[in-house]
């Protein structure tokens, strides 16, 4: 079984499992396109499914069309064809997309001095929690 995601106008609107021979009996009326995602993957990064963690050979992206789209697919993701990636919605105005890894980041670093912090959209800075 592989998850494949609906593409309507370059936004994800579902995530579905199935075989792939499925679609070629599959009868969809509905616009769009169905694209292969892979589970385990996130910033371009292959997970191990047993682990949950970065799988130590890389190589398992290499042919494999859904892992190299980046990311799994979400409702409310874009698929952008020219990347053939899953980029995630932005979740404020200010981040900018790492082209590598096609997630959203904040301008300026996370502090690294073992506190919490939240992002703060208004004076776009991290503020203590």
């Amino acid at each position: 079984m592989a998850h494949f995601a609906k593409v309507v106008e370059g936004i994800v609107t579902g995530v579905i499992v199935a075989e792939p021979k499925f679609f070629d009996t599959c009868v969809d009326p509905e616009p769009g396109q169905w694209v292969k995602t892979s589970y385990n993957m996130r910033g371009g990064v292959y997970y191990d499914p047993a682990t949950k963690q970065p799988a130590a050979n890389q190589s398992v992206i290499d042919g494999d069309e859904a892992r190299m789209r980046k990311n799994y697919a979400g409702i409310g993701y874009t698929y952008d064809s020219e990347r053939d990636a899953f980029i995630p919605p932005k979740p404020f105005n200010s981040w900018v997309l790492n082209e590598d890894s096609c997630l959203w980041g904040a301008p300026i670093a996370y502090p690294d001095d073992g506190e919490a912090y939240v992002w703060d959209e208004p004076t776009t800075s991290w503020i203590p929690e």
